[in-house]
């Protein structure tokens, strides 16, 4: 079995992993939240200039935790797409710069695969074909996933992805960023059936969308017209129901996307990655409603929902097992679709 050791640095976590196939050796995260949050939101060049002060001491940690040594590595990964550009270089130079000194392979990993396999480290018997729930901060869809490499988008979202309607209602009501961790807190104490909101419609196959495509400009919207009326009376926004009440109804709309999908297309497993896989509401419709239907939910531990080296380096690992190499002369690419993972790698 090989150590990969993997470096993610896509937007605001610095991190740095070991993996041996799906086992973690060592995992090493350092959060920029504290540097954002007085902007309300991730400041491209902020992140690019911590994770440049950070990144050496995260790879030394990330080596003594496993208690390997270089010799003992097979293989450097790191994201290389999608992402803010100059964190994403800060990451991939560092990983291209040590494969070269120590004269291992070099992987470049997409994003959003190492979501999909953040669940294989918890779940060692999971094997594809499933359908992956990907909801996180950038990225909302409905992933079929086939094999190593091999995904089709069945769905997504037309405008904002769950994390950033998340964070844009935690704004609306004035409660810092990020928004998810604290809007769920603040669900627990509110009433979900306080105020309908709207879900938005599954999307009919038509028009270049898929069927599974969903929107939350309209329960943005909702929020905003909820809040600005109660400002126009000189209320109170009830900011614990109002939380209550979009949390259930985010979990609603993508739980329903995601049973019908996964019931159309015949698969009995639903795996779910990205920072929202950790909201409550989520976990709790979700697993609620592939039980009616004798489905299989599978949710990451909350460690690896969140960006982190651990699942990139696992997506590493599985890739360098089949033969598959990037070139140094790999660049980053802000926007880069599941479909192109291969080009990514000389088979």
């Amino acid at each position: 079995m090989a150590n990969v050791l993997a470096i993610e640095t896509s937007c605001d976590e610095t991190a740095v992993a070991i993996v041996n196939n799906r086992q973690v050796r060592s995992s090493i995260i350092a959060s920029q939240i504290p540097f954002h949050q007085q902007y309300g939101g991730v400041v491209p060049e902020v992140a690019s200039r911590q994770h440049l002060e950070t990144i050496n001491q995260a790879i030394a940690q990330a080596l003594e935790q496993a208690g390997l040594g270089w010799s003992k590595i097979d293989g450097i990964a790191a994201t290389c797409a999608p992402g803010l550009v100059g964190a994403l270089l800060v990451g991939l130079t560092a990983a291209k710069t040590l494969a070269i000194v120590h004269n291992k392979p070099f992987l470049g990993v997409h994003h959003l695969e190492g979501h999909i396999y953040a669940t294989y480290l918890s779940e060692p018997t999971l094997d594809p074909p499933f359908l992956s729930l990907l909801v996180s901060g950038g990225h909302t869809s409905l992933i079929y996933v086939k094999d190593c490499g091999s995904y089709e988008t069945l769905g997504e979202t037309r405008d904002d992805a769950a994390g950033e309607a998340f964070d844009k209602v935690a704004r609306l009501l004035n409660l810092g960023y990020p928004g998810g961790p604290v809007i769920d807190r603040l669900a627990q104490q509110g009433d979900p059936q306080a105020f309908a909101l709207p879900e938005g419609k599954v999307s009919l196959p038509s028009g270049g969308f898929h069927r599974y495509d969903g929107s939350f400009s309209g329960l943005k919207t909702a929020v905003l017209r909820l809040v600005q009326q109660f400002d126009k009376d000189g209320g109170q926004v009830p900011v614990a129901d109002l939380a209550a009440s979009f949390q259930v109804t985010v979990a609603k709309a993508l739980t329903k996307r995601a049973i019908a999908c996964a019931l159309d297309y015949g698969l009995n497993t639903i795996a779910v990655g990205g920072g929202v896989a950790a909201n409550s509401g989520l976990r709790q419709h979700l697993q609620a409603a592939a039980s009616e239907h004798k489905l299989r939910v599978l949710f990451p531990p909350l460690k690896f929902c969140t960006d982190n080296a651990a699942m990139i380096a696992c997506a590493a690992s599985d890739h360098l097992s089949r033969g598959h190499i990037s070139p140094l002369t790999l660049g980053v690419e802000s926007r880069l679709s599941l479909g192109q993972v291969m080009k990514l790698y000389q088979v």
